[in-house]
């Protein structure tokens, strides 16, 4: 089939493009950029006027809940979510249940992945057995069956001797690890960054030294090893100094940040409701500000939705009972698009800490419109304005923060492989 994408602004950071003009599919890839490709006719044509045309959103960290204990959150219902939001790419961190330490739980994902048949997803085996302290899991194993990173999720390795073991076992396979800096002993209970509004609220705080321990620790043995690593969801502006001067060091080291950790800040937050709990936290107005410097340049490499749906039960408890995270597929475009109206970025760097840096972390092809790549594209207007009611998300995870704030900008059309796999306002 072939599919004609004509009036939109078409942004690839990938090529440095920039600019006006028609976009051409044959074949689930990319004809042409820019004139139309001799004798091309198109089979469908879709009007990108006062829209963005870019390259589907890539995911550094998205849960899908399956396997779990949730049969109403699923692959399928996230993926509807993921392509809701511009997202064709991202990668499924290792704390399913069971933990994706085993092929098997690789191959069962892969399957329901293909079942759906919406979105390509990408999976981040398990550093250690269960994630635990007992060993390390079957690296080997996992990337025959189609691993392409290892990581602990959100789960602290206190052991360093196991860690140190842990960043040896994935270089001599090839692999890059993706860690959560955090120091086991610091965090303890802690669920709110340690602040004066957690100190009223009489909570047991989660300190700044919990990821710069874990961080330092963890740069220190990452330069034994030599291991290729990226750090997820850094929140603080000395950890990100911390990354960039072991790059300079020449270190193999890449970071993250989470969209909600750029929008939000400590003192903003309700710390009795458990729609405020994230892990790691959010922290204060002054970290939230390095943070979008950061990223502006180019001191992180990327902003990833941090997608972590939960049920009514999960999130709709007293704090200490809660679960951590909120749903954000479907947010992470509008609230990216925020920190380019409010200055912080420009669109085209925006666009490129969604695209072309993760899918370069993750060492896949997609996020770009180059010739002959996959088209995998989302077109977005950047202009529409909408409020959010989670109740209305095509997410299982109908909780956040941010309930009831405008937010501006809406996908229009999402394309997997040339074939339309989203469509606003179609059924």
């Amino acid at each position: 089939m072939k599919l004609a994408i004509t009036g939109g602004r078409v942004i690839d950071p990938a090529n440095g493009l920039d600019q006006h003009c028609g976009l051409y599919i044959d074949n689930g890839r990319i004809a042409a950029v820019g004139a139309v490709p001799d004798g091309f006719q198109a089979d469908r044509t879709l009007d990108a006027s006062n829209c963005v045309v870019c390259p589907g959103l890539v995911d550094l960290c998205a849960r899908m809940r399956e396997p779990g204990v949730d049969h109403k959150i699923s692959i399928a219902t996230e993926s509807r979510a993921a392509i809701a939001g511009g997202v064709t790419a991202l990668c499924c961190p290792p704390d399913t249940r069971p933990v994706l330490d085993a092929p098997v739980v690789v191959e069962l994902i892969q399957k329901r992945v293909a079942d759906a048949d919406q979105l390509r997803v990408f999976l981040c085996g398990a550093l250690t057995r269960g994630l635990g302290e007992e060993g390390l899991a079957g690296m080997q194993a996992l990337q025959a069956t189609g691993c392409i990173a290892v990581g602990n999720a959100l789960v602290p390795i206190a052991d360093s001797h196991l860690l140190y073991r842990a960043l040896q076992y994935a270089r001599s396979c090839g692999l890059k690890v993706f860690l959560h800096a955090d120091d086991a002993f610091l965090r303890g209970a802690g669920r709110f960054h340690e602040g004066n509004t957690c100190t009223q609220a009489g909570l047991e705080p989660y300190p700044l030294s919990a990821e710069l321990v874990g961080l330092a620790r963890a740069l220190l043995l990452v330069e034994q090893a030599g291991t290729a690593v990226h750090f997820c969801r850094l929140t603080t502006g000395r950890a990100v100094g911390m990354v960039a001067a072991a790059r300079k060091r020449g270190l193999e080291v890449s970071a993250d940040v989470g969209i909600h950790h750029l929008i939000l800040a400590d003192e903003e937050l309700d710390p009795m409701n458990s729609n405020s709990y994230f892990i790691p936290p959010i922290r204060s107005t002054e970290d939230r500000a390095a943070l979008r410097e950061a990223l502006a340049t180019h001191l992180l490499d990327c902003v990833c939705s941090d997608h972590q749906p939960h049920n009514y039960e999960a999130k709709n408890v007293p704090l200490g009972l809660a679960e951590p995270g909120a749903t954000a597929l479907e947010l992470w475009l509008p609230l990216t698009l925020q920190l380019v109206r409010d200055g912080h970025m420009g669109m085209l760097r925006a666009i490129d800490c969604m695209t072309r840096q993760p899918a370069t972390i993750l060492g896949i092809p997609q996020g770009t419109l180059s010739m002959d790549a996959e088209a995998d594209i989302c077109i977005f207007d950047p202009h529409a304005q909408w409020t959010l009611h989670t109740a209305t998300l095509r997410s299982s995870g109908k909780h956040s923060p941010l309930e009831g704030r405008a937010l501006q900008g809406q996908v229009c059309y999402t394309l997997l492989g040339g074939r339309v796999v989203y469509e606003r306002g179609a059924a």
